[in-house]
């Protein structure tokens, strides 16, 4: 992620629209994926001025909240920290926060809420963790304004550039300062480098610290020390754009060394220099030497790998990550920092193999540039002095063995114009090489051009440079010589797309495509008014029973179904797609069902798979999920007219009622008779992209649990209990049984679930997954006052 209000600090980008930007950078070659911006509307600053508990819940809260200096209204809660006095974050009605989540005014166990009240996770500020989940709601200062853009609160209303970078494209475009130097080729403006100020103290680290680099995979190893630092908070400019970038800020002074290495794209350590001594020893590691790392985990190195020690013992696997035992804390005062460039290879098979990629070893795996490793360790001086107190001593301690020879190419113009197949005359040609920033000297028509060490992928040959001229000239003026023939893709578009695919779909489940008459009788258009729309009836019909356009399918399944019947047909499973209408004109094309007797039925092997509510219910999952709409639906309980009333559900997805699932009510028909009637205009919506997540190495776990509760409880609540108490390890909940009748009482049923647990880093003891499944039977029996059967 790119902050383009970091990168201002570089380049004057003021007048620029960001939007049009990003397509002027994509055209020149670097894809901006996507342009993200934080803000969201509906989002602001309340203050709870009353909070009460709900009569209906023993963990909900029902809050009256201050959103402006003359209007307040109420929000049902449920987190642990909300109390009166305190200044929250709130999402009014129609706020959509990430996850297309839509607030929407609802009523709460009985009690009416109008908005939600949000913890940081909840706008996709922070992970959802079990730790930030227990945190609650985020509780914003005293002297927050009411009513303000809750964003602009929290410093997260930048706008940032995702880029897709290609493989070939070097380090330039991970930090700021170099994707400042694009934007400038582009808009042909200049570049202003950050302060490297710093005002050293009468005292060198040379009288305190030795270097010794005994490894050919270290070419260059720079060293300044910092005393009587002052460990605290980051400033919040600082703060806002680490997170921006996707760090977590900790202190004024780790959040330097990262916020120095997005900036220049040279990776920093800091060293306590306490706990490191006086001495350091670059070398290639043992075989089987171990260290533990930053995040307390132990790590087993090979002698390929490179490790920065204190003589003795490894402090820091280099280029990848630090080690515990010279963590910088709480307590530290001087500062030893490390600015290296080690080689690239290494540092990609070192983090490859122990499976530990962290943002300083993606920018070591692509190569450095030496000048901003220079660069970087003297801003990092100027900002712990700054913003740390720190007294920079004098000198640096280095080693060098870095090849500093300039790449330079010579060539003549009528060359890039024979590669790139277009006639740029030398003239523009300097004009882009100005651009590029690439200083070069033009005789008549040859050129002699130095590359800038930042830009590591530039090799000195004449095609890098020809590539970088036609991409600033513009692709588009490129003419290609061969035949243009325009292909067009043969496929179904719009909502014909979705007739046929979901049409496939249903017949592949077993179901028969049925096609009946839009035009219905005034008696079958009063069944299943569940969308109460108004009926249009022609004026003049050639029949009664074809006298009402009908505005659901269903009533014309039912009547294929009574023609099955009379001819003896006992399973039935009928689809049809068609359009309704109402009596405004609107149109509607529903995609309806109607399913009676068995699904299967196999007389030999005396198999007979009998057509119930979950059935039909996976047949819509089946749907849904093969459209691309995994996790984004789901069922409530919902009643609807001449539907049985203990056997019907609305079928939601992303929180948007799409139709309805139930069996028809026994006034109707007697039979067992299963309906289901979705909108498809309101399937067709984007689809998120597939995620690939590799299948964990190691095993799983499973536990079966059985509960007895009201028939009142839905299974639905339930299973959230569970979810919310497994927390990471528990990965999947399957139903197996529901249960009704001898030994339970009338109004009570059995509801069984197998719980999966699984972690992907490592194999899980019996006894950590005991303890979370106890822990779930604690918090299902409290909640719903279950009993476990077979206790």
């Amino acid at each position: 992620m790119i902050s383009l209000e970091w990168v201002s600090d570089y380049i004057d980008i003021k007048e620029e629209d960001l939007k049009e930007l990003a397509v002027k950078i994509t055209k020149a070659g670097i894809n901006v994926e996507k342009v993200v911006t934080n803000h969201i509307d509906h989002l602001i600053i309340g203050e709870v001025i009353k909070c009460e508990k709900h009569p209906n819940s023993d963990h909900l809260h029902i809050c009256e909240v201050k959103i402006s200096e003359t209007k307040t209204t109420q929000i049902v809660c449920g987190a642990p920290n909300v109390r009166e006095g305190i200044k929250v974050i709130v999402a009014l009605p129609n706020a959509v926060l990430p996850g297309n989540f839509e607030i929407k005014e609802s009523e709460i166990r009985g009690v009416k809420s109008n908005g939600m009240l949000c913890a940081l996770f909840e706008l996709g500020l922070e992970e959802k963790t079990e730790e930030n989940y227990a945190k609650g709601i985020y509780e914003c200062d005293s002297d927050a304004e009411i009513g303000m853009d809750a964003m602009k609160y929290l410093h997260r209303d930048s706008t940032l550039y995702e880029l897709d970078i290609h493989k070939h494209r070097n380090n330039d475009c991970y930090y700021h300062i170099g994707f400042a130097y694009e934007i400038a080729s582009i808009l042909n403006k200049k570049v202003t480098l950050p302060s490297l100020e710093f005002h050293p103290i009468k005292d060198s680290i040379k009288n305190y610290f030795n270097l010794k680099v005994e490894t050919e995979k270290c070419p260059y190893y720079l060293a300044k020390m910092v005393k009587n630092v002052k460990i605290g908070e980051s400033p919040d400019f600082m703060k806002k754009r680490l997170l921006d970038a996707g760090m977590r800020p900790i202190n004024n002074v780790v959040d330097i060394s990262n916020y120095v290495m997005l900036e220049f794209g040279q990776p920093l350590h800091f060293f306590d220099k306490d706990k490191l001594g006086d001495k350091i020893v670059v070398r290639d590691a043992k075989e089987n030497e171990n260290i533990t790392t930053l995040d307390n985990k132990e790590r087993i190195l090979s002698s390929k790998d490179i490790v920065i020690t204190d003589g003795n013992k490894p402090v820091c696997i280099a280029g990848v990550m630090g080690g515990l035992n010279t963590e910088v804390d709480e307590n530290t005062k001087t500062i030893l920092i490390e600015s290296a460039i080690f080689d690239a290879v290494s540092i990609r098979n070192t983090a490859s193999h122990l499976n530990l990629k962290s943002e300083a070893s993606i920018r070591y795996g692509k190569g450095l540039s030496y000048e901003y490793t220079n660069m970087a360790i003297n801003r990092a001086c100027h900002l712990l002095e700054k913003y740390a107190g720190g007294e920079v001593l004098e000198d640096t301690v280095e080693h060098d063995k870095i090849d500093k020879t300039p790449k330079v190419v010579t060539f003549e113009a009528e060359k890039v114009n024979q590669l790139l197949g277009i006639e740029i005359n030398p003239k523009d040609m300097e004009t882009e090489l100005s651009r590029l920033g690439f200083d070069y000297i033009r005789n008549k028509n040859t050129f002699t051009v130095t590359i800038p060490s930042r830009r590591l992928d530039i090799d000195p040959n004449v095609n890098d440079i020809a590539e970088e001229i036609g991409r600033l000239y513009g692709y588009h003026n490129l003419v290609s010589t061969l035949p243009r023939i325009p292909l067009r893709k043969g496929e179904y578009v719009g909502d014909v797309k979705y007739r046929k695919f979901l049409s496939k779909r249903l017949r592949t489940l077993g179901l028969t495509e049925t096609k009946t008459y839009t035009l219905t009788s005034p008696d079958m258009a009063k069944l299943f008014r569940y969308e109460k729309k108004e009926n249009l009836v022609l004026p003049n019909p050639l029949s009664i029973d074809k006298s009402v356009i009908r505005t659901t399918i269903l009533p014309s399944l039912l009547n294929i179904y009574e023609y099955n019947k009379a001819r003896k047909v006992d399973n039935i499973m009928l689809y049809e797609i068609s359009k309704t209408y109402d009596k405004d004109y609107i149109e509607d094309t529903k995609v309806a069902m109607l399913l009676k007797g068995n699904y299967i039925e196999n007389t030999w092997h005396k198999i007979n798979v009998k057509i119930d509510f979950f059935l039909v219910k996976g047949i819509i999952e089946d749907l849904l999920e093969s459209l691309g709409f995994k996790n984004r639906y789901s069922f409530e309980k919902k009643e609807y007219p001449d539907i049985h009333p203990g056997v019907s559900a609305s079928i939601l997805l992303d929180r948007e009622e799409i139709g309805f699932i139930g069996r028809i009510h026994p006034n109707i028909v007697k039979e067992e008779i299963y309906v289901a009637e979705l909108s498809l205009p309101k399937l067709i919506r984007k689809i998120k992209p597939i995620k690939f997540k590799e299948i964990s190495k190691y095993p799983s776990m499973e536990k079966d649990m059985a509960f007895i509760v009201k028939k009142s409880v839905t299974v639905k609540e339930i299973e959230e209990i569970i979810k919310k108490q497994g927390g990471r390890l528990l990965s999947d909940i399957k139903i197996f049984d529901v249960y009704e009748g001898e030994n339970v009482s009338n109004d009570e049923k059995s509801v069984a679930f197998r719980l999966t647990f699984q972690d992907e880093t490592r194999t899980l003891t019996e006894e950590e997954v005991m303890s979370v499944f106890n822990k779930i039977i604690e918090e299902v029996e409290k909640e719903f006052n279950a009993t476990l059967r077979d206790k």
